[in-house]
């Protein structure tokens, strides 16, 4: 029998379920912007010509920002009020999207999708604060959170879908300025939908410096290792990086000895708690990082427009649908830690499967939909069970920041995968490229080639007939090369994940209680 809800909770009526899907806006735009652009890099490089490090800055700007103030921004909502940060944060998205869609150049660019992942952090917590005040029975609030999580998961699968329709149609920019029209109604709607509501304690300080450094050391950090990994050894980068990793020993001593820190740094010294947000940030990181690889590979290698690429890159999560639940009837037998290592030890099977794509071989996009597909089913099943067996395995009074703590990861991840993996497929094309371009392609097009196959793309329609062909096979050679590579070091990656899950998470009594 189910326990009757606190006299207290008010059950949810039709103005809170309407008010859901208002919030689920705001949530879907915000998810979208992180994957919106996969399909638009083509176009970008045709229009803004950036260099590779631009290029990789474009797409995960907006992730590290919005990962970085994520805690901040709920920690401000919880002392102005959630609606009014949302409200803010609303214009904020719509003015950025606006300059970005007609930003004309690439450090523009770079700059809107920065400002983009400052209003997206206000709008994620606002959301989520919201859907916790407005449903108060346990089983209302059970679903409305379901429908929450399932809104934020669905956006990253959407965006590219919506990225590649509107491109087929209109400029790059389209991508943007889809998200005006969500924030308006948004704006419309809230004051008379949506509750205000704020934390009891708003006494509490919130942790500035603490958001400063965060960025302080990842932004330089991710600076410093991009372009040491594609110029070689550069003092300026070089001391920025050491700058960086000085900013996290500071951030993370400040957080041991303030009394209202951003992370609960002791909360992640826990084996079992630190070991899942660890396991959660790689399951992101190479999701990510094999969605940025074969996003590319279907437009820029196959010639798919985006529209069908788009379509051809969510066909993997056939596989997902099918894997997530037997992963769960799993973990009832086998606990979780097990299974998650055994989605790390699939999703690596994947990688290697990608490895075998050749253009050359009998349907390379059948060889490279298997491997995706293996790849996604094991580490979504991962992200899956992870948070499930945080919550199980954290204390009670550390629930909350846990939580906090797992979202941070995963947009932390999804970044840091765009970053690292993305910088090791740009460098392996670049050097891999150069020897194979003609000799007599004029300096532009042999720069605007040699940095990255969208730009390759761009170059050769320049050029004589000939001539881009000759662009176009180096090129793909180079990008192939580079993509295996990639997904050789991402499987290396998932099967050491394997045998860190396993390590850091074993626990016979957790297990058992765990798998329950």
């Amino acid at each position: 029998m189910t326990a009757a809800p606190p006299a207290s909770a008010k059950p949810a009526g039709r103005k809170e379920w309407i008010a859901l899907c208002i919030l689920c806006l705001p949530l879907m735009v915000v998810s979208m912007d992180v994957s919106v652009l996969f399909f638009a890099a083509p176009a970008i490089a045709a229009d803004l010509q950036p260099t590779a490090t631009q290029q990789l800055w474009i797409f995960d700007v907006y992730g590290f920002i919005l990962a970085g103030l994520l805690l901040t921004m709920g920690a401000v909502g919880d002392r102005i009020g959630r609606r009014r940060l949302l409200m803010i944060g609303s214009v904020g998205f719509a003015l950025s999207s606006l300059f970005a869609a007609y930003a004309h150049t690439a450090e523009t660019l770079i700059v809107a999708r920065g400002i983009l992942g400052i209003a997206g952090s206000t709008l994620m917590p606002s959301t989520l604060a919201l859907v916790r005040t407005m449903f108060q029975d346990p089983a209302q609030r059970t679903k409305a959170m379901s429908v929450w999580s399932a809104v934020m998961a669905s956006g990253v699968t959407v965006g590219p879908i919506i990225g590649g329709l509107l491109l087929d149609s209109f400029s790059w920019g389209a991508v943007f300025l889809i998200n005006i029209p969500a924030m308006a109604l948004l704006l419309l709607v809230a004051p008379f939908l949506l509750p205000e509501s704020r934390s009891s304690d708003v006494r509490s300080r919130i942790d500035v410096i603490g958001s400063i450094l965060v960025l302080a050391a990842v932004l330089p950090v991710t600076y410093g290792v991009k372009t040491l990994a594609e110029d070689g050894w550069a003092t300026v980068p070089a001391v920025l990086l050491a700058a960086g990793l000085l900013a996290g020993i500071v951030f993370v001593r400040r957080q041991l000895t303030v009394p209202n820190p951003l992370i609960d740094i002791r909360a992640l010294m826990e084996r079992r708690t630190g070991g899942s947000i660890l396991v959660n940030l790689i399951a992101t990181f190479t999701l990510m990082a094999s969605a940025l690889v074969n996003t590319q590979f279907l437009q820029s290698v196959l010639g798919y427009s985006p529209f069908v690429a788009s379509l051809w890159s969510v066909a993997p999560s056939i596989v997902v649908g099918a894997a997530v639940p037997l992963a769960a009837k799993l973990s009832l037998a086998h606990g979780r830690p097990r299974v998650m290592a055994g989605g790390f030890a699939l999703s690596a099977i994947g990688f290697l499967v990608l490895t075998q794509v050749r253009l050359e071989s009998f349907s390379p996009l059948v060889v490279m939909l298997v491997g995706a597909g293996l790849v996604a089913a094991g580490i979504v099943s991962v992200m899956t069970l992870v948070t499930d067996y945080v919550v199980g395995v954290a204390p009670a009074d550390r629930a909350g920041a846990v939580g906090g703590l797992i979202e941070t990861s995963s947009e932390l991840g999804g970044a840091f995968g765009i970053a690292l993996l993305g910088c090791v497929l740009a460098a392996v094309y670049r050097h891999v490229v150069s020897p194979l371009l003609p000799s007599d392609l004029a300096p532009d097009a042999a720069r605007a080639a040699g940095e990255t196959i969208a730009g390759a793309s761009a170059a050769a329609r320049q050029l004589p007939a000939e001539a881009a062909s000759r662009v176009m096979d180096a090129s793909r050679e180079a990008f192939m090369t580079a993509m295996h590579v990639t997904c050789l070091v991402s499987g290396v990656i998932l099967l050491l994940a394997a045998a860190v899950t396993v390590v850091l998470l074993r626990d016979k009594k957790t297990a058992v209680n765990a798998a329950a």
